[in-house]
């Protein structure tokens, strides 16, 4: 007998025919490929990326199917998934598009806060996972829902060397930032601008922080940048805790107010 099936609508508006109960799910993006675990479907997760690190001891029990941007197609369907998961700005449209063909995948689209609830909620309603997702949702909202910042600190956040790239409008960082107590000193540009040092020193922002990822700066970039900005608080931050949209949200408020109150400090 085939299994039962749920027509869903993802994040992107797409018709996702899946199984009311998905029994063998490949996942495309670390922060959902955690969310997914902490769903506790591990025994129905058969692929994750090679980007895919949390949990560790679970996630190197799993085929890795290739990375964000570069699927291994024969793999994939080797695994014969009946539920793919994945995101429209870290993973590519073309190879969307060929397991579209094959498979049912559910895809999210996050530009904020608001958006990564709809899309826990969702992920729990397509896995069948809905009183877990319901906890891991209430455990962030209650942790963002008591950041009530005082302040809004003029601040750049770098996530790329050579060249520098920062983020900009209709991003999730920017979004975090602004419920962190920080204002984004380049908001008004495009979602990844590419910022020339004189431009950064123009802009002369009172906090610069440093991700962890995509680009992994360290403490020795810290020199490099006090060097454009000699009167800037500099910081190494956990990029996870600003970019990561899945479970891991429950962690990431306290993280912010913590950072909040140590620079402010500081200033």
């Amino acid at each position: 007998m085939d299994a039962i099936k749920t027509l869903v609508i993802d994040q992107m508006g797409h018709q996702v025919l899946a199984p009311a109960i998905p029994k063998r799910i490949v996942s495309l993006v670390p922060s959902q490929t955690e969310l997914l675990f902490d769903l506790c479907l591990s025994d129905r997760i058969v692929g994750v990326t090679k980007f895919c690190i949390y949990p560790a001891e679970k996630v190197k029990t799993k085929t890795i199917i290739g990375g964000t941007k570069n699927f291994h197609f024969e793999l994939i369907h080797q695994l014969q998934p009946d539920l793919i998961i994945g995101n429209k700005e870290e993973n590519y449209q073309e190879g969307i598009l060929e397991l579209q063909k094959w498979y049912p995948v559910w895809m999210s689209d996050i530009y904020n806060l608001q958006d990564a609830y709809k899309a826990i909620k969702q992920i729990g309603q397509v896995t069948d996972t809905v009183p877990a997702a319901k906890k891991i949702l209430d455990n962030i909202q209650r942790g963002f829902n008591q950041l009530r910042p005082q302040a809004n600190i003029p601040a750049a956040y770098f996530i790329w060397r050579k060249p520098y790239m920062s983020i900009g409008s209709q991003t999730f960082i920017q979004d975090i930032l602004a419920k962190a107590g920080f204002h984004n000193i380049f908001g008004h540009l495009s979602r990844y601008p590419a910022i020339q040092a004189v431009e950064l020193k123009t802009a002369n922002p009172k906090v610069i922080l440093l991700s962890s990822e995509p680009y992994p700066f360290s403490q020795k970039h810290i020199k490099e940048f006090q060097e454009i900005c000699p009167e800037a608080i500099i910081k190494l931050v956990d990029g996870e805790m600003f970019c990561w949209y899945g479970s891991r949200l429950q962690y990431a408020a306290a993280y912010l107010d913590n950072l909040r109150k140590e620079i402010e400090k500081l200033l």
